[in-house]
């Protein structure tokens, strides 16, 4: 006997049940909007194209569902493309690729590209200030007074747990994030750059990594690129409950940073009490945990 239960797929709808469903959208009855709105759902990503005429419809309310179905529809899409990224991919990834995934399972609809290029502007501007023959702090120090003098990015220390603070568009739009974004955003610009920079996942706190032959410098993003020694790392985790273990300080995988991200998220969307949030978030952790 088959045990296999078979999932039922929804009809293709006609012209005429599509504007039924259509002219009950904007019902009053929330009962009725809420079993419209389950409908038009089932039928996916399909639907999305029929609804798409309806966000200038002169009916208000109409216009703010048919917008919302489809910016539902946007996530739920960007939702399976982060988690076939996650559940596909080995320890070390494209961590700008996964980011942005990442990103886009909040604001579906942002150009990927165009941040890409401002970040390859960035870039560009830093080859032209920094001396590359220079000592390693100078060459740190060009490229904090740029990014946190010139561009004027910042911790976001009024509103730290803020969930735009762990989305890199809105880092980037604002200007401001938490210790692993600006981090994140530190490290694909020196990477553009040839640096050999990484990202550093202490307890409680992100930092990034200058380390050469020669060279290991410590980087606090979210203070202005405050460059650091290692024994200053040592002490802040000898007063931390986890005290100083050389793990602490190793390189974190992108499968690492991307995981961190995730989790504080889930922490941020658990405080605020928003569920549909919260568990989006735990199926990245279990996905990335693996």
């Amino acid at each position: 006997m088959n045990s296999l239960a078979t999932v039922e797929v929804p009809k293709a709808l006609s012209e005429s049940q599509k504007a039924a469903l259509i002219n009950l959208l904007s019902d009053e009855d929330a009962a009725v909007y809420h079993l419209v709105r389950e409908k038009i759902l089932s039928h996916g990503q399909a639907a999305a194209q029929w609804m798409q005429p309806h966000v200038l419809s002169s009916d208000a309310v109409l216009r703010r569902r048919a917008q919302e179905i489809i910016d539902h529809l946007a996530r739920q899409s960007a939702d399976n493309r982060f988690l076939a990224f996650c559940l596909s991919q080995g320890e070390d990834f494209d961590v700008e690729q996964g980011t942005w995934l990442l990103a886009q399972t909040r604001y579906p609809d942002i150009n990927v590209a165009a941040y890409q290029a401002l970040l390859d502007s960035y870039a560009g501007d830093l080859r032209e200030r920094i001396d590359f023959g220079s000592p390693v702090e100078r060459i740190l120090g060009t490229i904090n007074e740029y990014l946190f003098s010139v561009l004027g990015f910042r911790g976001n220390e009024k509103n730290y747990y803020e969930a735009d603070n762990s989305y890199l568009n809105r880092v980037i739009d604002r200007r401001t994030g938490n210790p692993i974004s600006l981090c994140t955003f530190y490290l694909l610009l020196v990477r553009r750059l040839r640096l050999p920079v990484t990202g550093i996942g202490m307890p409680g706190h992100f930092l990034c990594r200058f380390q050469s032959s020669t060279d290991e410098i410590y980087i606090d993003a979210f203070n202005k690129g405050k460059l650091l020694t290692k024994a200053d790392c040592v002490k802040y985790l000898l007063n931390t409950s986890y005290g100083f273990q050389e793990g602490l300080l190793a390189p974190a995988t992108p499968r690492r940073i991307l995981l961190r991200m995730c989790s504080n998220l889930h922490q941020i969307y658990l405080h605020v009490k928003q569920p549909d949030e919260t568990a989006r978030l735990q199926r990245y952790i279990v996905a990335l945990a693996k």
